[in-house]
């Protein structure tokens, strides 16, 4: 079985690379017979379809788990796993070169080994591989396992590698890819994405990153922090632009300070070879930058190509994907879909928990909405910017009545202590209830702080509640509960003020 065409350039046959392809895609696999029908079918075995195929699998259910490249997906091959091993690196460099802030001082110059860091990273992806391999589906969930590119043959049928199975549910988790937009030469001059880029073995001097959405500004402070000479393309004026404006403005900082250079409401006109190099010519202000590599990050496509949706009566969008509905059904009721194919939130975790709800509702007779989910984000720049639920702008599109709650870091004791005052934890609320309706949070480990406003939303624990749960002090934690003191605050009205004043004012008189 040939490893697919599309992990060529992520893979070049190290002994790493050699154990990770063992682990999700054997070289000499073959796949078992097609049994007569199964209760499931998942095609693709990225985050959404593993989890699809071994909760089916758990079930007692016979589970067929399709897949033309490599068990794990992007997260493991190309996403979450390389980019932040990546990031961690990096962060390293930048700790030990503002180690004399804290009173710690290291001569000479910080030098970063750009192939010990890709190394480190091929080693955590194939120690998270295990998870992913073919033999634990195989073994623990009893799952058969196909390689080969799968398309629909009919409503109820799938072919794979000559075999058709036939279902009677299935669950297409092909996940997406990334978008690159048709700029001129650029075909011509070569270019990176993240299916390739953590493929590289020697660091680029000057580097330019198309689009600054979240992948385009975590690796381009990255590869800054790692010594490359970074340059941040954006179409929009402001980099991250479904953010909230003030809490971009940390980040903005933070890249700056890591001298990525941005170069915001600019579009790219063409690419020319120079060379070696890659002349940029910017359609505004008429700059031109020379780099030596060119990484894309401008967007996410679907990936419904070579499906044959329409045997199976499938809908789809080329770019939007596969339609389903709020219970993750497709127009074929025997189908669902999961994960980046159908979804706009195009992370892991909504990968897992979108899978969770459409192999219920295709198993058990679920009624699991996607629309019920609380689906947290975060960038993993330095600080994280991790956001759930409402944001002000939206609320007030929407006409919702909220009211916000903003701690800066500044007044976070752990956040002082550890230097990383850089940022703050905001919480909107519902005004009068207090119950939350969204938070946007910027600090180093944000990901790690809106999982509790997560779960506070998800029990509908308001902010009044959340002023009386005791925090370990000190932690950056102490800022959350911090806001639900400011909310209990708001809540003394000037005519309260005055009660509770007259109250302890004829309290000390009738104690004289």
């Amino acid at each position: 079985m040939a490893l697919h065409q599309s992990y060529n350039d992520v893979l070049d046959g190290n002994a790493y690379d050699e154990a990770l392809v063992e682990n999700t895609h054997p070289r000499g696999w073959v796949n078992p017979r097609a049994a007569s029908r199964y209760n499931l079918v998942v095609i693709g075995a990225g985050t959404a379809g593993e989890v699809a195929a071994g909760i089916a699998g758990s079930l007692g259910a016979k589970v067929a788990l399709v897949e033309k490249n490599l068990l794990g997906g992007d997260c493991l091959i190309t996403g979450c796993i390389p980019s932040k091993s990546l990031v961690r690196s990096a962060r390293a460099a930048a700790d030990v070169r503002s180690a004399a802030e804290f009173g710690i001082r290291i001569d000479g110059e910080i030098e970063v080994d750009f192939p010990a860091v890709m190394e480190r990273m091929r080693r955590v992806r194939v120690e998270i591989s295990g998870e992913d391999s073919i033999g634990r589906f195989r073994d623990e969930f009893g799952v058969d396992i196909f390689l080969g590119a799968g398309r629909f043959t009919g409503p109820d049928s799938i072919e794979v590698d000559g075999q058709k199975l036939r279902f009677e549910r299935a669950i297409i988790a092909t996940g997406s890819r990334p978008t690159v937009p048709p700029i001129e030469g650029l075909e011509q001059a070569g270019y990176q994405t993240s299916d390739s880029i953590f493929a590289l073995q020697q660091l680029p001097r000057r580097m330019a990153v198309l689009g600054a959405g979240p992948i385009g500004c975590e690796l381009a402070q990255a590869f800054a922090r790692l010594g490359s000479e970074v340059t941040l393309i954006e179409a929009a004026p402001r980099i991250l632009p479904l953010e909230e404006s003030d809490a971009v403005t940390f980040i903005e900082q933070a890249l700056m300070a890591d001298g990525v250079r941005l170069l915001l409401g600019a579009r790219l006109e063409k690419v020319e070879m120079n060379g070696a190099a890659r002349s940029l010519y910017i359609e505004q202000g008429g700059h031109t930058i020379e780099v030596d590599e060119i990484l894309v990050a401008t967007g996410r496509t679907p990936n419904v190509e070579g499906l044959d949706c329409e045997t199976a009566d499938i809908a789809y969008d080329r770019h939007r994907g596969i339609e389903v509905d709020d219970y993750l059904r497709t127009t074929n009721s025997r189908v669902y879909a999961v994960g980046d194919v159908c979804l706009p939130e195009k992370y892991t975790h909504a990968a897992d928990a979108s899978s969770i709800i459409a192999t219920q509702n295709a198993l058990v007779f679920g009624r699991l909405r996607k629309s019920r989910l609380t689906i947290p984000r975060c960038i993993y720049t330095d600080p994280e910017l991790a956001h759930v639920g409402a944001s002000m702008e939206n609320a007030a599109m929407n006409a919702v009545s909220l009211k916000s709650f903003t701690i800066d870091l500044k007044d976070v004791d752990r956040a002082v202590i550890d230097g990383e005052a850089h940022g703050m934890i905001r919480i909107l609320a519902k005004r009068g209830s207090g119950q939350i309706a969204g938070a946007t949070i910027v600090a180093r480990d944000a990901g790690d702080l809106i999982c509790e406003i997560s779960a506070l939303m998800n029990g509908k624990v308001g902010l009044k509640k959340l002023s009386r749960v005791i925090h370990a002090f000190p932690t950056l934690a102490e800022g959350i509960r911090a806001t639900g003191d400011e909310f209990q605050k708001a809540r003394l009205t000037p005519p309260l003020k005055l009660l509770t004043r007259s109250f302890f004012r004829l309290r000390r008189t009738i104690r004289r």
